[in-house]
């Protein structure tokens, strides 16, 4: 009998384990010894947080990018049809979002394993709620380019956004947030609307969305902090 797969969602700041998460999923934390982890190290610590009784010296940790081959995949989920239940932990919030997890998702579906998302925060989706965007279309592009198609993308997001009302959400690593910034506020038309939803969850969390000629006004303070951008 397999094991069952569980998506498990990780803080994304100093925050309480209470203020973010049910009990239930300390419960499963406790319970799983086998996991897939985009980082070893940040989620020893995340589970010795949550579980500070737990055997972390016998718990087994696979990491996972974005490049593993299949053979890789299917090697790391041998538990799984060993009859061991696992864990995917993201490096940060819900596993498999802008995450190499959801390849291993892919597989457990082909296998016939079950696949169990527990609740826990999403950066995109409370900022998206928080933004006072379209909350019935919108699309995640992810990452924005950060080379030749990087004002091509951008002009194009408006472009869909402007015409068919569809919110677009996209990030940029945090130490490139100011830079993009200031590109956006370069390209972007003075009515469109921007929203920047930073440090999510964290005392210090701050969202606002202003038009882009607003926005020339009160540049942000976030550089090398998580944050989510929105186009409407």
């Amino acid at each position: 009998m397999n094991g069952k797969l569980y998506l498990i969602p990780s803080e994304m700041g100093e925050q309480t384990y209470e203020a973010l998460f049910p009990e239930m999923n300390r419960t499963i934390i406790s319970a799983v010894d086998w996991y897939i982890v985009e980082n070893i190290r940040t989620v020893r610590r995340f589970i010795k947080k949550v579980c500070p009784d737990k055997d972390i010296d016998n718990t087994h940790f696979f990491e996972i990018n974005k490049h593993a081959p299949d053979e890789q995949v299917d090697e790391m989920m041998r538990p799984l049809l060993e009859g061991h239940d696992m864990g995917i932990v993201s490096e940060a919030g819900m596993p498999c979002i802008a995450d190499p997890g959801n390849l291993v998702v892919a597989k457990a579906h082909q296998k016939g394993i079950r696949v169990i998302p527990l609740v826990g925060p999403n950066s995109i989706i409370m900022a998206l709620i928080a933004s006072g965007f379209n909350g019935q279309n919108f699309a995640f592009h992810g990452y924005v380019p950060i080379k030749d198609e990087r004002k091509k993308k951008i002009l194009q997001m408006e472009s869909v956004a402007l015409s068919t009302g569809q919110t677009q959400i996209f990030m940029e690593t945090p130490y490139r947030n100011q830079q993009l910034f200031t590109e956006l506020t370069t390209l972007l038309r003075p009515t469109t609307k921007l929203c920047i939803a930073t440090d999510i969850t964290l005392p210090t969390e701050d969202i606002k969305t202003r038009t882009m000629a607003e926005w020339k006004k009160h540049s942000p303070e976030i550089q090398k902090r998580p944050s989510i951008f929105l186009l409407f």
